[in-house]
């Protein structure tokens, strides 16, 4: 491959907002093992949130897929592949890319039920400080005289 075909296929895997609308891929091996990825991104994408079993194998899969994409990447900078196969290589870690950004949105139970509480606190004290502010905050006293 030519020193600017390398360049040019590197610049599409570091591009600014490179994964928008691409597809992750069905299936892909990852550290020599072959994984469905798409499936397993979508059953823990619906969820919203990762449950505390699973927490293990989805970091675990982050970091596989981290360690594939970086492998992948490699390969190009090493110039050990083809034009045609960096071109394979690149839209490969644009899926994984799209993968890992999918499962890095993802909240950990735990923290979900934190946030809601947290966000109750806030809305608490914001509405306290609100009838204090404006003079209602004995409205809801009885009268002491």
């Amino acid at each position: 491959m030519k020193e600017y075909q390398q360049k040019q296929l590197l610049e599409r895997v570091n591009r600014e907002g490179a994964t928008v609308g691409a597809d992750i891929p069905d299936r892909i091996a990852v550290q020599g093992e072959e994984v469905n990825l798409r499936e397993f991104v979508f059953e823990i994408k619906r969820r919203d949130t990762i449950p505390p079993g699973e927490r293990d194998r989805v970091e675990r899969a982050k970091k596989n897929l981290r360690r594939e994409r970086l492998q992948r990447v490699q390969q190009i900078e090493r110039n050990e592949v083809s034009y045609e196969e960096g071109a394979e290589l690149v839209e490969s870690v644009i899926g994984i890319d799209r993968a890992l950004n999918a499962l890095e949105q993802l909240r950990p139970a735990d923290l979900e039920r934190e946030a809601k509480a947290q966000h109750a606190a806030d809305q608490k004290r914001w509405m306290k400080f609100l009838k204090q502010a404006l003079g209602r905050e004995d409205a809801n006293k009885p009268n002491r005289r």
